[in-house]
């Protein structure tokens, strides 16, 4: 495929393609970010999820509180012990969201070519003919014409359980809206959306905040999705208040769901940690022909920066059914070969029937993606926008890799205190795992001492292909190299990535200088 992303040698065997994939202690290099709830919060579960390849847990606070959300934490935490893998904890803000609360959970069935009538009026019950939001300023924002969809959590795009509305007239602080399809609102919090049009609300929201001075700074979270961003401004507020709660190390990730974020995406992408393409609101913000074309876009830009990239919305049919449609399973391995970093499960793992097969399913169909993904010609794009002449870190990265390559190394081996050496390697999108020892740091912030290294570890876990490890704190010096990478070396048999003569790339700093050394493993 010229100027693709795709590498196929021929002649293509179809052999390969009628052939089982071999089960691997690694199910993909891509990333899995499991949002975890109702149907994924039991310790088997949770178990379940991180052996098929979860490596993120999000918790979304749009539809459960603290309480909920640290009892689901705790069971994560013994999952975690019990199978031995590290999760990182995404917090998902709530942000500048429209919601319609259905207290009494009851369905409400709307007709085609019937009127509804929208109001800030949140006392009302909802009904067929009325729907009370929270939002006092809709009236004052749409006009004539304007598209509002309803639905329940994020859009299915499904005609039965998604509600397309068109303004026909405001009535003071009321808002006319013709039917324009046939559906069954259920549930107890419907989400509304109203095509390209700002709604003046903070992007960090009051309960956000609370959400995150309390939760998140008890929790030491590794992430926070910040959704709705709009400007670089959202992340830098959001960063400042993380400082203030004994938050330094946290990671944001922007998510970018509308118009406005994308206008704003090259600026937003500079201030922020990682990106999440939210398909959900940008399918209904941006006409449906043009999503793919800012998907794709926004994930080549991120690999040109070395910032992981997120996809969400892939396998909506699997709430319900334990397999994909193809257009979905395509719709994934596309995303791999667009250069995704992640695929988000929303709905799927929260809500659907089937967390565990989802979440395997979507990592077989990532591995596929990743064996035919042109490795070349994303290392030389990365290279030329880089340019000349290159940072040390980045000239001894790139060497990394490129070593790899060519020495067919069954992974590299990356020291690293703040994890940034490691994501420095997979910006350049090895074919092989990246295995990050992360040193454990000792700091004083003069009333008591502290260890870092295990959010920088967890953080890792967001990005394509590393895989970290936890170093000692008790050893120094050449000691404490050595020590990390026969830490390495013995994870990587014992999870049979290493067997006897295969060859380890190291890359790491020798007092003021980074360097990169081949070694053979020996049993």
């Amino acid at each position: 495929m010229q100027g693709g992303q795709m590498l196929v040698e021929e002649p293509v065997r179809l052999a390969s393609v009628l052939t089982a994939t071999k089960p691997r202690f690694l199910p993909s290099l891509t990333r899995i970010v499991g949002t975890l709830g109702p149907k994924s919060r039991s310790v088997e579960v949770i178990e379940g999820c991180l052996k098929a390849g979860m490596s993120v847990a999000r918790f979304d606070f749009s539809g459960f509180n603290g309480t909920y959300h640290q009892e689901t934490l705790e069971n994560l935490r013994t999952a975690v012990k019990n199978v031995k893998k590290l999760c990182a904890v995404m917090l998902d803000t709530v942000g500048p969201e429209l919601q319609i609360c259905n207290k009494s959970g009851s369905p409400i069935e709307l007709k085609v070519d019937g009127h509804v009538i929208i109001t800030p009026d949140v006392s009302r019950e909802p009904s067929a003919e009325i729907l009370p939001v929270s939002y006092a300023g809709l009236a004052q924002t749409v006009k004539k014409g304007d598209t509002i969809f309803i639905g329940q959590y994020l859009f299915t795009g499904s005609e039965t359980t998604s509600l397309w509305l068109e303004v026909l007239e405001t009535k003071g602080p009321d808002v006319i809206c013709l039917v324009k399809n046939t559906a069954t609102l259920a549930g107890f919090i419907f989400t509304m959306h109203v095509t390209q049009v700002h709604i003046n609300l903070p992007t960090l929201t009051d309960p956000d905040k609370k959400a995150i001075s309390t939760w998140g700074s008890r929790n030491k979270v590794d992430f926070i999705s910040l959704s709705y961003t709009r400007h670089a401004e959202d992340v830098r507020e959001l960063r400042a208040f993380l400082k203030t709660h004994n938050l330094h190390e946290t990671q944001i990730f922007a998510k970018v769901e509308n118009v406005e974020g994308l206008k704003h995406f090259d600026e937003i992408l500079q201030e922020a940690d990682g990106i999440i393409l939210s398909r959900g609101n940008l399918g209904i913000d941006l006409p449906p022909e043009k999503v793919f074309l800012f998907q794709k876009s926004a994930v080549h830009k991120c690999n040109l920066s070395g910032k992981p990239a997120i996809i969400t919305r892939v396998v909506d049919s699997m709430v319900d059914n334990l397999r994909p449609t193809r257009a979905e399973a395509t719709d994934v391995a596309n995303a791999v070969l667009d250069g995704t970093d992640g695929i988000l499960l929303g709905a799927e793992t929260l809500r659907g029937l089937y967390p565990i097969e989802t979440i395997r399913t979507v990592g077989r169909i990532c591995f596929e993606a990743e064996c035919v993904y042109n490795q070349g010609l994303i290392f030389k794009k990365i290279l030329k926008h880089v340019g000349e002449p290159m940072s040390h870190a980045e000239s001894v990265a790139s060497s990394a890799v490129r070593a790899a390559t060519k020495v067919r190394a069954a992974i590299i081996v990356a020291f690293t205190e703040s994890g940034k050496a490691a994501r420095l390697v997979a910006k350049y999108r090895p074919s092989v795992p990246v295995v990050a020892v992360v040193i454990p740091q000792l700091g004083t912030n003069s009333s008591n001492w502290t260890f870092s290294g295990t959010s920088q570890a967890n953080q890792c876990l967001g990005v394509r292909g590393v895989y970290p490890l936890l170093a000692s704190p008790n050893v120094e010096g050449r000691a404490r190299e050595e020590a990390g990478l026969i830490l390495a070396l013995n994870h990587g048999k014992s999870v049979g990535l290493l067997k006897p003569h295969d060859r380890i790339v190291v890359f790491q700093k020798i007092g003021e200088s980074s360097v990169v050394k081949i070694v053979e493993f020996e049993d």
